[in-house]
């Protein structure tokens, strides 16, 4: 079942049904396969203004289509984006953030979180 706000037939029900079927083709379980589903439509329709709300992350990160799955399957670090970490520094009232580097900042969040 394709997210709240999006209507059976259109586009992006269809997008969902396809990323869907993708992800269970690949051995993903029935739930994951519709979270990852639900996530990326969601994320395509704040992207182009069809969503009532969008977070900062949803319309100025690279489009999931682009990304195809650069965050994952490699051997670096994998986790928060520099913007995200850094957003939530700034949430946490963190001090020299904004002259932080991505590792910098990924230290005094889980510093503080501890």
């Amino acid at each position: 079942m394709p997210p709240r706000g999006v209507k059976p037939g259109t586009k992006r029900a269809r997008q969902y049904e396809e990323i869907r079927k993708s992800v269970k083709d690949r051995g993903a379980s029935e739930s994951r396969a519709d979270e990852i589903a639900a996530r990326t439509v969601n994320k395509e329709r704040a992207r182009a203004g069809e969503s009532r709300q969008a977070s900062k992350t949803s319309t100025q990160d690279m489009s999931s289509g682009r990304r195809g799955g650069q965050r994952s399957g490699t051997d670096r670090p994998k986790g928060r984006t520099r913007d995200q970490l850094y957003a939530e520094a700034q949430r946490m009232n963190i001090e020299g953030r904004s002259t932080m580097n991505k590792a910098a900042l990924q230290r005094a969040v889980d510093g503080r979180e501890s």
